[in-house]
Formats: C-alpha cells, sequence, structure tokens
C-alpha cells in the first residue's frame, strides 16, 4: 500500500471537489480503488502505488476546475478519470472554458468536454459544421446554443432549425390536425432546446415575428437563407439529394450546423445517407470542418455511456466475425 499526501490551500475547493455528502470523491474511490481523506487541510490518498498517482492526477485536475469556478459534478469526475487513465490530464485545463450563452433560467451553457470544446470552436471558426456522434453528446443542443448566442450577439437575423421527417423504426401513420401539428412530433428535440434558451414567451415572440424558425427539411428547397444560423438535426436521415439541396441554401452572412449520429440511421437498408457522403464528400473542402464526437462526450447519465459503448463492442464482434469474401482471379 502506498499513501501520498495532497496540500490544499483553500477548504472551498476541497468541499467543491468532495461533493454533497461526499458523492464525487466516492466515485474516485470506487473508480481508481483508493482511499481518499481530508485530514487538517491535506488530502490523504492510499492504495496501490498506480492508482495512487491516478488518483492523485484526479483530484489535482478537479482542484484546478475548482479554482477556475467550475461546478464539479459526477460527469465532471468521470471524464476526468478518462483523462487522466488515457494520460490525457494536461487537457484538464481547456475544460474550463466559457459560457457559450444563457438560458432563460439563468444557468450558464458550456463545452464539458475536449470534444465539445472542439466542436463549439469549430462552428464558430467556420461557415459549416459537421457534428457527428452517438446521443448524448450534446450536438443539438450547443448548436442551439451558439445560435442564440449568435442571434442575441446580432450577428445573424434568423435561427432556422430543421430534420428530416422520418420515423425511428415506427410507422405513425397519419397525424391528426393541421400542417403544424403532423410535422411537431418530428421537431420536438428542437423546440425543447429552444424552450430551454429563450423560455416559452420569447420563443412565441420571435416565432411571430419571423426570427425563428422551425419547419421539416423538404420545406428549404428553393430558398436561399442569407443572415440565418441554420441548423440540420438528424442528418443521418437524409438522402445524398437531400444533403445536397439544404448545404446550396446557404447565403451570405449565414452559418450552418449539420448534426447526426451514423449509428443511427433509420432510412431503408437500401438507401444511402447523405451524411455518411457528406462526411466524404466535404472533408476537405475550406471553411468547413467536420467534428466527431466520441462515448467519452456523453453528458447524459452514465448508463448512456455503458451503452453506447456495449453497443460498440457488438459492432466490432459482427465485423471481425462477418465472413469474409474471397475473388477468385481467371486464368489468363
Amino acid at each position: 500500500m502506498t499513501e501520498r499526501i495532497m496540500p490544499v490551500d483553500r477548504m472551498e475547493q476541497i468541499i467543491s471537489v468532495f461533493g454533497s455528502f461526499d458523492r464525487n470523491i466516492r466515485i474516485v474511490e470506487a473508480e481508481l480503488s483508493v482511499k481518499v481523506v481530508d485530514r487538517d487541510a491535506e488530502l490523504h490518498i492510499t492504495g496501490e502505488a498506480e492508482n495512487v498517482m491516478l488518483a492523485e492526477k484526479a483530484i489535482s485536475g478537479l482542484l484546478s476546475l475548482a479554482a477556475r469556478g467550475e461546478n464539479i459534478d459526477e460527469q465532471n469526475v468521470r471524464y476526468i478519470i478518462t483523462l487522466v487513465r488515457e494520460g490525457a490530464e494536461s487537457k484538464i485545463g481547456r475544460i474550463a472554458g466559457d459560457v457559450i450563452c444563457i438560458t432563460s433560467k439563468g444557468k450558464p451553457v458550456k463545452a464539458k468536454t475536449i470534444g465539445q470544446k472542439d466542436y463549439v470552436e469549430a462552428i464558430t471558426n467556420n461557415t459549416v459544421t459537421l457534428g457527428i456522434g452517438p446521443a448524448g453528446t450534446g450536438k443539438t443542443y450547443l448548436a442551439v446554443a451558439c445560435a442564440v448566442a449568435a442571434f442575441r450577439n446580432k450577428e445573424v437575423n434568423r435561427i432556422i432549425l430543421t430534420r428530416p421527417a422520418v420515423e425511428a423504426g415506427e410507422r405513425l401513420g397519419f397525424l391528426p390536425g393541421d400542417l403544424q401539428s403532423k410535422v411537431d412530433p418530428y421537431l420536438r428535440p428542437l423546440y425543447d432546446a429552444l424552450f430551454d434558451m429563450l423560455g416559452a414567451e420569447t420563443y412565441t415572440k420571435y416565432l411571430e415575428r419571423g426570427n425563428i424558425e422551425v419547419a421539416p427539411l423538404a420545406y428549404m428547397r428553393g430558398r436561399t437563407l442569407d443572415d440565418s444560423f441554420i441548423i440540420l438535426d438528424e442528418a443521418q436521415n437524409t438522402g445524398p439529394e437531400q444533403m445536397k439541396m439544404f448545404l446550396t441554401r446557404l447565403g451570405f452572412g449565414s452559418k450552418a450546423v449539420i448534426t447526426g449520429d451514423i449509428t443511427q440511421i433509420d432510412l431503408p437498408k437500401d438507401k444511402l445517407s447523405g451524411l455518411k457522403e457528406a462526411m466524404k464528400v466535404l472533408a476537405d473542402v475550406a471553411d468547413i470542418r467536420i467534428c466527431r464526437l466520441t462515448g467519452a462526450d456523453v453528458v447524459r447519465h452514465v448508463l448512456v455511456q455503458r451503452i453506447i459503448a456495449a453497443y460498440e463492442a457488438q459492432d466490432r464482434k459482427r465485423a471481425q466475425n462477418a465472413p469474409q469474401r474471397t475473388f477468385k482471379r481467371k486464368n489468363q
């Protein structure tokens, strides 16, 4: 057994790192098989030598975030442990990012992982950004936050949110009501993000003025969108023609973000995903950035990360067990 002692200058940092009822430090202890005790403004870490070293790096990273005023929660703790295990503790300082925007309830929206930070920077610095990654990585939410920030800063005059009206493996049949009622179920995730950022009353006001538009992708055809922040969500369910149509709607002073998860394509088996094709076609085009988020960037419940990892492992297993095709050369 090895013991390391970490002196801590400020007690409020220890309180923040330990969390309510020591919840955060219990995660460190469980994940790294160590024991952490606060004694006289010092942290005593005991366990196997390698585990103690990793725990010290993780706690040091958490303390640095606390010193910068960051709120320490379970997601921070687990992500920093992941970085430390990968030998990437030098990147921890990048997590403490700038506020993208403030929600209607006064909550600051920030990138919470290195992947998310790169994604936000790509949106800021490029005209078109493709955000590719699994569920829970904040692709849509961060894009909407960037759109709201650009709108509030008068960088754009409109926010346009769109997604293809493709059902996720179900056939819902004919939906009742007028046209808006029929498309609302497909666009609900976009509404949710906007409501969170702006509040229902402000959202309704901007919607009536035409500053915000939420519509199915089919409604984009034939339009030129100037001075707009355009977000195409669930882009894996577009066809190549739809994707090309969307990309060519871009007008002067506009910015576009395309989000999707290529592991959740709901198109017929024989139809190519426009997002997968765009990732190849646009890879070397200037002012277009492709950001790939991973399971490490998931900021939902920790179980979501485990579910994604389990499915990825299953996909790798299937690929390894898939029969290999062999081709015989014809005799010359």
